[in-house]
This record gives C-alpha cells, sequence and structure tokens, in this order.
C-alpha cells in the first residue's frame, strides 16, 4: 500500500484546493513572515510561469536565480532550473518539498579535493628536482 503524502496532517489534494490564508497558518514562522512581507515582482512573475508550466502552456524550461522562493502546493510536478552560482540546476518539486525554499536542494559549493603541491607552492618546493 502506497503511504499517502500529507503536510501537518492535511493531504496534498486539500492543500491544493486551500486559499492561502489558510494555508500561511500551517507553515512555520519563517515561511508565515516571509509570505505575509509580500511577493515581490520577480516572484509574482516566477509564480505566473510555474502555473502556466503546470497548464502545458509553457515550452521553454523555468529558469530562475530567485533561491528564497517557499514552496507552495501548486508548483508540485513541475521542474525549475535554479541558479547555483555557476550553473543552472534542474530541481522537480515534490510534495515533501512544500514549505521549504527552493534554494535548499540546489548545493552551491561541491566538494574539495586537493592535489599534489606544484612547483613554487611553498619555499620548500623551490629545491626538489623535477626528474
Amino acid at each position: 500500500m502506497v503511504k499517502q503524502f500529507e503536510y501537518r496532517g492535511v493531504p496534498l489534494e486539500a492543500l491544493q484546493g486551500m486559499s492561502l490564508e489558510k494555508l500561511f497558518l500551517l507553515f512555520s514562522s519563517r515561511q508565515r513572515r516571509s509570505l505575509t512581507r509580500g511577493i515581490t515582482d520577480g516572484k509574482r512573475k516566477l509564480i505566473e510561469e510555474i502555473k502556466l508550466a503546470k497548464a502545458g502552456k509553457l515550452k521553454t524550461p523555468i529558469k530562475t536565480h530567485l533561491r528564497d522562493l517557499i514552496v507552495l502546493p501548486y508548483m508540485v510536478g513541475v521542474t525549475v532550473n535554479t541558479f547555483s552560482g555557476k550553473d543552472f540546476v534542474p530541481v522537480t518539486i515534490i510534495p515533501e518539498m512544500i514549505g521549504h525554499y527552493l534554494g535548499e536542494y540546489v548545493m552551491t559549493n561541491k566538494r574539495v579535493s586537493h592535489g599534489a603541491p606544484g612547483v613554487g607552492a611553498s619555499r620548500s618546493s623551490l629545491y626538489v628536482p623535477l626528474k
């Protein structure tokens, strides 16, 4: 039997039909504060693009630099290419992401693996023979 997704006891279908005011009450205080302070023009444009992509009217991939966008229930199923600081990383929104920020799913740094030091890297390496 497949487990049904619920966000704080509310199923996904009910979340998608819920008004924003009732939805805000389910979010944590940080998300509530961010959403009640208003949605900027850039976020509003991105939300409209997501709605078009969900309806199937948008052919190009959605690219954004807005890592502070909170994932809302109607965004589930859409792939958004989010900027990592170097390139755009595709993020497919799943129900478990509701209430989190979009930037949480795109890493901005990668693991550093240091190689062997080259000639001139330190004072002692000046005296190491090359062959």
